[in-house]
């Protein structure tokens, strides 16, 4: 192994990403935050990645992937509310309707993947037949509903990563989760173990700085009482070299 392929390693292995890469376009994608507020702090949903996965081994996270061609396809039990299409819709360039509802359902189908936790609802009259990774809602008799989300912040890779992405930030409370798979955590899993843990607690410290910064978020406008859709949507992207947050608008 050369040095360079040995400092390489070095840098996956204490959880940092290579920053050398030739530009590449941002992927769609988004992740989900479960927030349980049925105590005096809240809490949020987290998975312990497994120790030999090659990206952040052992690490804290929470559910989330990039967006499928297929997802805005994907039926409904209630669409996207006006609001949170709004919201999505902005920054440059906009996100079309088709798209806005593409990334809600992608943060439903990935924590449903990855944590066995499902975010739907029954209907009334015959189920439309979901397969593939919809299945589990299917065999429930749901349909995904992202009525329940809430946009908190969205946030671009930095250039020069061999993976970059443009991740919408979403949240939930615990009380959309309608049902659960069982055996999706296991010790062979990406995500070995769930915990619920509350905001500000060690297993947070840990995080990625970026999703520790949209926790942060998350916590500022829990503390104001419900969430709510009219509340500022930070935008975190990088420009010459120094991370800039902006509000959307």
């Amino acid at each position: 192994m050369t040095g360079t392929a040995q400092a390489e390693k070095a840098k996956i292995h204490e959880g940092k990403e290579a920053d050398h890469h030739p530009y590449f376009r941002p992927r769609d994608a988004a992740t989900l935050i479960l927030v349980d507020r049925s105590g005096a702090i809240p809490k949020v949903l987290v998975g312990k990645r497994h120790d030999k996965v090659v990206f952040m081994p052992g690490k804290f996270v929470f559910p989330g992937g990039r967006v499928d061609k297929t997802d805005y396809r994907v039926p409904v039990a209630a669409p996207i509310t006006s609001e949170l299409e709004a919201n999505l819709a902005k920054g440059s360039p906009r996100t079309p309707p088709s798209r806005a509802k593409s990334l809600a359902i992608a943060a439903i189908r990935e924590a449903c993947e990855e944590t066995g936790l499902c975010l739907g609802r029954k209907i009334e009259g015959k189920a439309p037949k979901l397969e593939g990774n919809w299945k589990p809602f299917a065999d429930a008799g749901l349909l995904p509903d992202p009525s329940s989300l809430f946009l908190i912040a969205r946030a671009i890779t930095p250039p020069g990563r061999v993976k970059r992405f443009d991740t919408r930030f979403f949240t939930a409370d615990a009380s959309a989760i309608t049902h659960r798979v069982e055996g999706v955590i296991h010790a062979d899993a990406e995500l070995v173990e769930l915990v619920w843990v509350e905001l500000g607690s060690k297993p947070l410290a840990d995080l990625h700085p970026m999703t520790r910064n949209v926790l942060n978020e998350l916590d500022t406008r829990l503390a104001t009482g419900p969430l709510r859709h009219d509340a500022p949507v930070p935008f975190y992207h990088f420009y010459s070299g120094t991370m800039q947050k902006d509000i959307l608008s």
